[in-house]
């Protein structure tokens, strides 16, 4: 695992007779959250000390939810210790919108981040390399600016990571939305249609999506600053786009998979939750037979109208089958008049969920999925077969996989419809298929948990940059 000149001297001078530390500075989301703090602790239970950052409104929300402590020297994790201390980046009035969070951040984000390493200096804990992700590309300036190595981390697949290279490039030609025959051809990826390809790269796109939009695509443009690029990922899963990435021209970095990022039970301890998981998920579980119930979440970021809520309400109500749903708190209040009384005994509708443990309980049969990513690669972890309803962006390739290429599972086609949604969870549940696609998940769990298991291909990846640094302070 190679890096450039510059980036190996300032790793000696940062490293020094004490512990290696590594600082991660995370975009303000769950669904960033979860991936980079899984990263650093894995990172710190091969010995390394490491600090998560994040916003203030970040910092707020895991605080209160999660029981870990901002500052201080924080908690040993394997051979290491992990520790939180967030930006101070405040702002007054409410919780900002996405296009304001990120006009906010170009403002405020690099004097607080600087701020943040002058402040482990002073502490006597200099930072050896910051690890950010490329939504908050000013992180990189900064740490630059200041002499500190820095690695990325790819929260999306692969695959997706090459439809974006491709496109920002000009190599990837999308044929027009409705000619839904036409397929799109990359060096190893399968042949997808334009339904497959991640949403904001179509002229569809909505507005709202723009700035995000050109976020992604930004930070493709500075891709190779990084010294590493590591990605949520394993070498078994995406073995065609690893080995095809390196042939093409423009030649991308070397990508350096270190996943699937899920929550190990030595590690589960320290979380970093934005939202307060429902107390009773498990012990609910418990009651329930052998995979017999339905999990339904559609993430972090998705919002329902009434109707598609009202859809989903009477289409798992109609399996017959007990179910556990996520409904957030800013969509609980849609739900159809009554509906939280009228499935007492058979449902259980909750504000957020311990998805790694629901996900690992025997009881659970089937995911109803949104197919994010981090979804994705739990759900392959755990083992359990999927109803795919890919809303936007890369969601829509990650389906294309789920149910095509891995075969772990059946699409759910937009519009939502009750009927459509009961007759696909059926089908994974109890369908002709249902025991080829638990066989197909099974597998591949076994293949996932071997990736990050000691001496797994991930875990060696993981191993080979902690020991850049451990052994510079030897």
């Amino acid at each position: 695992m190679g890096m450039g000149e510059e980036a190996a001297a300032a790793v000696t001078a940062a490293a020094t007779s004490s512990t290696p530390h590594l600082l991660i500075i995370c975009n303000p989301s769950q669904g960033n959250v979860n991936p980079m703090l899984r990263l650093g602790k894995r990172f710190a239970a091969k010995g390394l000390l490491v600090t998560f950052s994040s916003t203030s409104d970040v910092g707020a929300k895991i605080t209160a939810s999660s029981r870990v402590e901002s500052g201080g020297d924080g908690v040993p994790l394997g051979l290491g210790r992990i520790r939180f201390e967030f930006l101070d980046d405040h702002h007054d009035g409410e919780e900002l919108k996405f296009n304001d969070l990120v006009t906010h951040l170009e403002t405020t984000g690099p004097p607080a981040f600087a701020k943040l390493l002058r402040r482990q200096e002073e502490a006597g804990r200099p930072v050896a390399c910051v690890v950010g992700n490329p939504f908050i590309p000013w992180a990189f300036d900064v740490a630059h600016g200041a002499g500190i190595p820095y690695a990325v981390l790819w929260v999306q697949s692969c695959a997706v990571f090459s439809l974006y290279y491709h496109h920002v490039h000009g190599l990837l030609e999308l044929p027009a939305e409705d000619d839904l025959d036409a397929r799109v051809k990359l060096p190893g990826l399968p042949a997808l249609s334009v339904t497959d390809v991640p949403s904001f790269l179509l002229p569809s796109n909505p507005y709202c999506y723009k700035l995000f939009t050109e976020a992604i695509l930004r930070q493709f443009r500075a891709i190779h600053k990084p010294s590493w690029v590591f990605v949520n990922s394993f070498s078994e899963l995406e073995r065609d786009v690893l080995d095809a990435l390196p042939t093409v021209l423009p030649q991308p970095p070397l990508l350096i998979p270190v996943g699937p990022l899920f929550e190990l039970e030595e590690e589960a301890a320290v979380r970093g939750d934005m939202m307060k998981a429902a107390d009773d998920c498990v012990g609910w579980l418990d009651t329930q037979a052998l995979r017999s119930v339905v999990y339904a979440s559609l993430g972090s970021m998705a919002v329902l109208s009434a109707e598609e809520l009202a859809e989903m309400a009477h289409g798992l109500t109609s399996t017959g089958r007990p179910f556990l749903w996520v409904v957030r708190p800013d969509n609980s209040a849609l739900l159809p008049e009554g509906y939280l009384n009228s499935i007492a005994g058979r449902g259980m509708v909750v504000p957020w969920s311990p998805q790694d443990l629901v996900l690992a309980h025997p009881s659970t049969a089937c995911f109803l999925t949104h197919c994010g990513w981090n979804s994705t690669l739990e759900t392959l972890a755990a083992g359990v077969p999927v109803a795919a309803f890919p809303m936007w962006g890369d969601q829509c390739t990650d389906a294309k996989y789920l149910v095509e290429e891995l075969k772990i599972g059946v699409p759910i086609h937009g519009p939502l419809r009750r009927d459509a949604m009961r007759d696909a969870l059926e089908n994974v549940m109890a369908g002709p298929d249902a025991d080829a696609m638990l066989g197909n998940a099974r597998m591949w769990s076994a293949v996932a948990r071997a990736a990050v298991a000691p001496g797994g291909s991930s875990d060696r990846h993981i191993q080979a940059f902690v020991e850049v640094f451990l052994n510079v302070s030897r």
